[in-house]
């Protein structure tokens, strides 16, 4: 890939970066307004926990199966072009929801039909969007862990406005408006990805066949690529422990959004809005902590930081849902959460950019990120079970009660003393003051 060298300071500096993230902004509030949207839609026309639950698990079920194949993909057709059309198609498939619905076209097996479109398209687009952050990194001349902490504020802004305006809009005038929404999204980060990035970024890395190394993997076949990422992984005991750990905390959360934030609001008489609430309360604070984090991360010690950031954001916000706690006191303890959780995203992207080569950075991120995300299909779907087993408040009991032990336990292990190996070396040992100068972006 070449560049010119002709803008290399300012707003084209930071074009990359800005470009990247202004599309995962875009694209992530559409998914939290629709988050909201069809697990509410689900539950005021069927009345059915589990059947609320069977719409997350078809969603992400294909997600998560789909994004343990789509490395390679990523890697060989380049995570620029995989990203817009990902997009393109998920915008496609979440205004079919709304149309049918007004044509009285959608029954239950189409929604879940469609909704399992909308999660296979989507795991290689965000797998594309994350792949393109180290090199936007690099291209922008940003320590790693300023870019991982930039990320982390536009997801967690993104946690902010897409719950509050999904709320809003179920709340006044019905899911299916932010449906709609959720494709306008989908498309404007589409285009963004298309049209404000520089020339040559986030294509694939053209690197000789006759080197004969792991790299090589972008003109291997696609099962030997495949190979070589799971080869990769298995050297890297702290990403294994990371993943695993991350496997269990994200079918609990996942839980926690699809089944139990929604019943507990209709079995409490607080209604849709709340469910924005609840989660804009987590995120807004969330997104200080962010803040915080890409300023301050890279000066501290990340293992402290991180299993504190757990121990805060973890179990608290399923204990206090269990109670008759007041609204304000709900809203408190999760926006307390939200506090500690925006430090842990930016310390685990950067120990993973930190690790991974680019050139196979899609098919060890796609094989890690589908171990992180197998259990969320599952999370509605047990979570479903465990309400019309239990009910609400021993099921929150008991998600909050595994959360704690997962994220204290684990940090006892070794593998978590290598978090600061390789700090301040950029993605995988390269420093972003190093970056060729051949890489420079430019406006197209």
């Amino acid at each position: 890939m070449a560049y010119d060298k002709t803008e290399t300071v300012g707003r084209a500096r930071l074009r990359p970066l800005a470009g990247v993230l202004a599309a995962l902004l875009v694209a992530h509030s559409g998914i939290r307004i629709s988050a909201i949207a069809i697990p509410w839609f689900v539950l005021v026309t069927t009345g059915s926990a589990t059947q609320t639950g069977l719409v997350a698990f078809c969603e992400m079920g294909p997600y998560v199966v789909v994004k343990a194949f789509a490395g390679p993909l990523v890697d060989r057709v380049g995570p620029r072009r995989i990203s817009w059309i990902a997009d393109v198609v998920s915008a496609a498939a979440a205004l079919l929801i709304p149309l049918l619905h007004a044509q009285g076209m959608l029954s239950f097996g189409v929604l879940l039909a469609l909704v399992a479109v909308i999660g296979t398209v989507r795991s290689p687009g965000d797998l594309a969007k994350d792949v393109m952050i180290p090199e936007a990194a690099e291209l922008s001349r940003v320590p790693l862990e300023r870019a991982t902490g930039l990320q982390g504020i536009c997801e967690r802004l993104a946690g902010t406005v897409g719950p509050a305006v999904g709320g809003t809009l179920v709340g006044l005038v019905g899911p299916m408006v932010g449906l709609g929404v959720n494709a306008a999204c989908f498309l404007l980060g589409s285009l963004i990805i298309a049209t404000a990035l520089p020339r040559g970024m986030g294509q694939p890395e053209k690197i000789p066949v006759e080197q004969g190394t792991a790299a090589s993997g972008a003109r291997t076949g696609y099962w030997r690529s495949l190979r070589q990422g799971l080869a990769f992984l298995r050297k890297q005991p702290i990403l294994l422990a990371l993943y695993a750990m991350l496997g269990i905390t994200n079918l609990l959360d996942a839980a926690y959004v699809a089944v139990l934030i929604p019943v507990w609001a209709q079995e409490s008489g607080y209604g849709p809005a709340t469910i924005g609430l609840v989660l804009a309360s987590f995120s807004i604070t969330a997104t200080v902590g962010s803040l915080v984090a890409a300023a301050v991360a890279h000066r501290l010690r990340r293992r402290p930081v991180f299993f504190l950031g757990w121990l805060v954001t973890g179990a608290p916000r399923f204990l206090i849902l269990a109670t008759d706690a007041p609204l304000w006191c709900v809203a408190v303890v999760i926006g307390i959460g939200g506090l500690g959780g925006g430090f842990i995203n930016p310390i685990i992207g950067a120990v993973t950019y930190e690790r991974i080569p680019q050139e196979m950075m899609g098919r060890v991120q796609g094989i890690g990120d589908a171990i992180t995300w197998a259990g969320i299909p599952l999370g509605g779907l047990v979570a479903g079970a465990a309400v019309a087993g239990i009910g609400l408040a021993p099921a929150l009991l008991t998600a909050g009660a595994v959360y704690f032990l997962t994220t204290n336990l684990t940090g006892l292990r070794p593998e978590w003393r290598e978090m600061d190996l390789h700090r301040g070396k950029g993605r995988a040992g390269r420093s972003p003051d190093t970056a060729p100068a051949d890489r420079v972006p430019s406006a197209p």
